[in-house]
């Protein structure tokens, strides 16, 4: 299962990162600093794109204390004063891992799209903790829908329980298990619904054979846009095609129906462009209430 192999990956990378942390800090500096660097640069890549949503976001923050809390020792441990430098063919991976990890770092922020068109919108969930599952500024970020009919700005969002987790296990087969199944969307604009069904089944996780052409959605116009909604849950579409609808209005609840491995919120937003189905308009970068999110950031909804 894909799910486990990235989490196991995760905590594999993070012993990694702490032990070359830990390493660096008992030898001086001018013997370690390849390690040092191949250290933080690992652990800041771990921070930033670490699958740790499917244990919970709870063990990022503690790796991230364990790696300040092991640089900072590192400064007042004894140094072992007859250690030598690496080998030289250490010290060159050393370094190109790290300028390879800190360009990945970088690009978490900036993305390889450059500028962008900006949306504003609601949230479209009420109270609660939700997390971006994916999402970003196109490449290495949002890699899956970046091929997605130019979808680089799509965003899937969960929503987290008490433990910071997106849901009771793991991973797990009963879609009640997952904190968002079953969720209410709202509006996140004032428009006019041009598409809304829900009578596709959802998917047991994590099959998702029936694929993208079976996705319960919405689809939302405005004077500028195209606001796209989808893996709504079976029969819970609230609107029917050309209804005006408000901010705020409910719309459905989110489910697991077509190309989805687990429950979540699908939303993508297109320039409007006559002529042109409305995927192919200029994707446009989502902001929720004034504010943009990447991957893996939280979304504190109060």
């Amino acid at each position: 299962m894909i799910i486990y192999a990235l989490l196991g990956l995760t905590l594999l990378l993070a012993f990694v990162s702490l032990r070359l942390i830990w390493k660096a800090g008992s030898r001086p500096l001018r013997v370690s600093y390849s390690y040092l660097v191949a250290g933080i640069s690992l652990g800041l890549f771990l921070y930033l794109y670490g699958t740790w949503v499917y244990l919970s976001i709870y063990a990022n923050y503690l790796f991230g204390i364990l790696a300040l809390l092991f640089l900072f020792t590192g400064i007042f441990r004894k140094k072992n004063k007859a250690a030598v430098a690496p080998a030289s063919w250490r010290f060159r991976a050393n370094l190109l891992m790290s300028m390879l990890l800190l360009g990945l770092t970088v690009l978490y922020f900036t993305g390889t799209t450059g500028s962008s068109d900006v949306v504003s919108l609601s949230f479209p969930f009420k109270k609660g903790n939700y997390f971006v599952l994916q999402g970003g500024k196109g490449l290495p970020t949002n890699v899956f829908h970046f091929s997605l009919r130019g979808a680089v700005y799509a965003m899937d969002i969960v929503k987290l329980n008490q433990y910071g987790g997106r849901a009771d296990k793991v991973f797990s087969k009963r879609l009640s298990d997952y904190e968002i199944f079953g969720d209410t969307l709202y509006a996140p604009c004032n428009g006019r619904i041009v598409r809304a069904y829900s009578n596709n089944p959802d998917n047991i996780p994590p099959n998702m054979k029936r694929g993208p052409k079976n996705t319960n959605q919405v689809l939302l116009e405005t004077d500028s846009t195209y606001i796209f909604m989808g893996h709504l849950q079976m029969n819970s579409v609230l609107v029917r095609d050309g209804q005006e609808v408000v901010a705020g209005q409910p719309l459905a609840c989110i489910g697991n129906s077509g190309f989805s491995t687990e429950p979540h919120l699908h939303i993508q937003v297109h320039r409007r462009q006559e002529g042109i189905p409305w995927y192919l308009g200029r994707p446009m970068y989502i902001h929720f209430n004034g504010e943009g999110y990447l991957l893996n950031e939280v979304i504190h909804n109060r």
